[in-house]
């Protein structure tokens, strides 16, 4: 099912591209043409959202994204009162609603994900994990103190690169309660620190090789990779984005296993699991 979603969204981008450009050709020529108009209408919606993910990175998005079916309505009931049911409006059907549905309700979650393994109040199984020269770190030396832990697709996830953004801006109120700060994924070590150059926060970037840790944690993604992106140098398997703390010696005392992409924790949820845990 996953080698389906990487296929899907990689074509699912493709085929607004080239609706809007279909369109967009179209009205050189009739630039009354409301049916056209309603592709553009019906197109660019999603387009601009992914277009907005990309230029200005945001950590979560609403879990239903109603305006983009919305307009995608619209501009599906623009192109079947110009033109009926003809190549336009077939168009807007097809991308603006089909697929957005396909990418909001099925594409973005994460279905019957475990969350046992995980959950609050159980301790951090034994995994290990590799620092940025290479050198193994296990569990017991990564929990000597409380510690958030973040599992990061990798840099091409530009919802995950907003989350770090806020983790490093809250790492000043982290690091006066004496919290380490891990940032997770398994991506090349040069991809890394290329991400961590952008910091001035000292977060510890760590590397999951082969998915080891993400395989026993149970939070493995397989082939969540969008279609190309190999040839980046990233893995066709992904972590599902996860967020723990765990206090001295490993105990869980947070935990977010999110069931859709799209949605994270806001980060002042780290600092009231602290509290609440008295940490």
């Amino acid at each position: 099912m996953n080698r389906l979603k990487s296929i899907f969204i990689s074509a699912y981008i493709s085929a607004l591209s080239g609706a809007l450009i279909w369109a967009a050709l179209h009205l050189l020529e009739t630039p009354t043409s409301l049916g056209h108009w309603g592709v553009m209408l019906a197109n660019g919606a999603p387009m601009a959202f992914f277009a907005r993910l990309f230029l200005a990175p945001m950590a979560r998005t609403s879990a239903d994204l109603r305006w983009i079916p919305a307009l995608g309505l619209a501009g599906t009931t623009l192109s079947l009162v110009a033109d009926g049911w003809g190549a336009t409006a077939a168009v807007s059907a097809l991308n603006g609603l089909a697929l957005a549905w396909a990418y909001i309700r099925w594409y973005s979650r994460f279905n019957g994900r475990d969350t046992s393994v995980l959950a609050t109040g159980r301790h951090m199984p034994d995994v290990t994990l590799h620092g940025m020269d290479g050198q193994p770190l296990r569990t017991e030396a990564l929990t000597r103190t409380t510690a958030l832990w973040v599992f990061y697709r990798g840099n091409w996830c530009p919802l995950c690169m907003a989350q770090i953004h806020e983790v490093a801006d809250q790492y000043r109120q982290l690091r006066e309660r004496g919290v380490a700060v891990y940032l997770i994924s398994p991506q090349p070590e040069g991809h890394s620190r290329a991400l961590a150059d952008r910091f001035e926060a000292p977060m510890r970037f760590l590397r999951d090789v082969d998915n080891q840790t993400a395989t026993r944690l149970g939070i493995l993604s397989k082939d969540g990779l969008p279609m190309g992106l190999q040839a980046l140098g990233y893995d066709s398997d992904v972590p599902m984005p996860t967020v723990l703390i765990t206090a001295a010696g490993g105990r869980i005392v947070y935990s977010d296993l999110t069931d859709n992409y799209r949605m994270r924790p806001e980060p002042a949820e780290f600092l009231e699991a602290l509290n609440r845990a008295g940490l």
